[in-house]
């Protein structure tokens, strides 16, 4: 048997007709860059996210780098992330012209170590970027108290976080802000590059929608300096169509986590991913640790089942960012994890005979 890491064919083969209706009135509108398809998106999304502005744009780096400048973050600023997420986290707070700070993440969620964030703010702390890290959300109260008391924004990074909760609260509706990305193998993806942003705030709602517009408030005059960050007319019309089914997909994504949990509980030398109590986690990614990870891989590939590695090589060790001033050691549960973690197969669609012969395996290679 084949187990693919992901399969967005069947995803597609199950809404095709709304797919491609939506598609061809898109076509037929001609409305492909911005304009009502995306607005309405915009309108659908902010109501799902439970926040009073959405904001679409290009993509998910664009969704992080839009708020740090309309909040005024900029040069001599620092922003505080974790090591633990993927890079675009990093080169938005960059592109800002401000400093990447990290903190070290909680073993088990790996997600910010909120115990860790006063330690690591200075005069030049504008910000903190908690990285709602494989479909959980990050322990949101302390790191919202922290920033209060130090009269920080927060930009929540929930990328791969759509409809996952913290205390009954959706990812995105806690912070100064909050970023998405609808890569295509998101919980809720488009079919190519889109990503929104999302506030309670219409001062910032306001200067993200001129920025995105190469800073124009209306047709050809430009009151600030900007970027082309618009999402497209298709992408804004295939996730109206997929928001409607999130719900499900995260349902499904939830069933076959638990199902996992329950067929690989008993292997001691593997550590599993953990719900946390104050969370309902969406499971963008199933990632479970193994020292020896290498070999169990190569196993598993070798039966037909697609695993990955999210991710090897935390960001302050990545040789991009070596100006940074970091070095090995220096965030010792992110760099520990990222030499254990396995990524196993996870989509909502995700058959119950897959999930069987994939933990079949990984028990046999215990065996």
């Amino acid at each position: 048997m084949n187990v693919p890491f992901l399969n967005l064919k069947i995803q597609y083969d199950s809404i095709k007709d709304e797919i491609n209706n939506a598609i061809q009135d898109v076509i037929n509108k001609t409305a492909f860059a911005g304009g009502p398809f995306v607005s309405e998106f915009e309108e659908n999304f902010k109501k799902y996210c439970q926040t009073k502005f959405a904001i679409g744009n290009a993509n998910g780096t664009d969704a992080l780098w839009l708020p740090l400048i309309a909040l005024g973050v900029g040069p001599g600023d620092e922003v505080i992330t974790t090591p633990n997420t993927f890079v675009a986290t990093v080169e938005a707070i960059i592109l800002s012209g401000a400093k990447p700070v990290f903190v070290d993440v909680v073993d088990g969620t790996y997600s910010m170590d909120p115990k860790l964030l006063q330690k690591a703010i200075t005069k030049k702390t504008k910000a903190i970027i908690p990285v709602h890290i494989f479909g959980q959300v990050c322990d949101m109260d302390p790191i919202l108290e922290t920033a209060k008391k130090h009269n920080l924004y927060v930009i929540e990074d929930a990328c791969q976080a759509h409809g996952a909760e913290y205390k009954g609260k959706r990812a995105g509706s806690m912070g100064n802000a909050a970023a998405f990305s609808f890569y295509p193998g998101k919980n809720l993806g488009a079919y190519g590059e889109a990503g929104a942003t999302v506030t309670n705030d219409e001062k910032i709602a306001e200067k993200m929608k001129i920025f995105r517009d190469h800073g124009q408030g209306q047709k050809y005059y430009h009151d600030m300096f900007g970027w082309n960050a618009r999402m497209d007319g298709i992408q804004g019309a295939i996730l109206n169509v997929k928001l409607k089914h999130l719900d499900k997909w995260n349902e499904g994504r939830r069933k076959n986590a638990a199902l996992y949990n329950k067929q690989l509980s008993g292997i001691d030398k593997i550590k599993m991913p953990i719900e946390a109590s104050y969370s309902k986690h969406v499971y963008h990614i199933y990632a479970i640790r193994y020292k020896e990870r290498d070999k169990m891989m190569d196993f598993l590939k070798d039966k037909g089942i697609g695993v990955g590695i999210h991710y090897p090589v935390p960001v302050h060790l990545q040789k991009a960012y070596k100006n940074l001033g970091y070095k090995k050691g220096d965030f010792p549960v992110a760099e520990k994890s990222a030499d254990e973690f396995v990524s196993l197969p996870m989509f909502s669609e995700l058959t119950e005979e897959q999930i069987n012969y994939t933990t079949e395996q990984v028990n046999a290679y215990f065996k």
